[in-house]
């Protein structure tokens, strides 16, 4: 069996149809995890990244390592202030989406996205989550079930699981690659 190389270009990237999906990831510590998820990002043609507060941009070398390019492809921002684009986004239309466990958090394998809606997910940082702002702010919060000693995900692996939800559970687009 051959490997399908049948690969989008960086320039093919930015002008196919994108999931409608943003990615903020607020106070992340670790550049290899930021690189794993550009990757991810990438994979599943998300529409933009924001990178806010200590969370490293692509400028620096650890986060190239794991994204492998994807840097170059995915649309991202940096800013300072998670609440504020949270804020801007809800007020474009948006649907905030706090992956988080919480006291009022629904099971991913419950979360149905609405069709025709733009969507944001939103990750904290490794330790202490996402803030209690941002989580007043969000329209849902959604967890990932886990069911050993631990009680979360490394942030990439978790980033994974839900864009992989999403996409699957949207069926608001198709990619054809030539």
């Amino acid at each position: 069996m051959k490997a399908n190389n049948n690969r989008l270009s960086v320039e093919e990237f930015r002008d196919a149809k994108k999931v409608p999906l943003t990615i903020i990831l607020d106070n992340v510590r670790s550049v290899h995890n930021v690189g794993s998820i550009f990757r991810t990002a990438d994979c599943f043609l998300i529409k933009k990244i924001y990178l806010c507060g200590i969370t490293a941009s692509p400028s620096h070398k650890g986060i190239n390592k794991s994204a492998l390019g994807a840097t170059e492809s995915v649309d991202w921002e940096y800013a300072q202030d998670a609440f504020a684009i949270v804020q801007r986004l809800q007020i474009q239309g948006h649907l905030i989406i706090a992956l988080e466990q919480t006291s009022g958090s629904e099971n991913i394998v419950d979360f149905q996205p609405l069709k025709d809606k733009e969507y944001v997910f939103v990750f904290g940082n490794e330790v202490h989550g996402i803030s209690e702002r941002i989580l007043h702010l969000a329209d849902k919060s959604v967890e990932i079930p886990q069911f050993g000693t631990k009680h979360s995900l490394n942030i990439s692996n978790a980033v994974a699981i839900a864009i992989w939800d999403f996409y699957t559970k949207s069926n608001t687009f198709k990619v054809e690659l030539h």
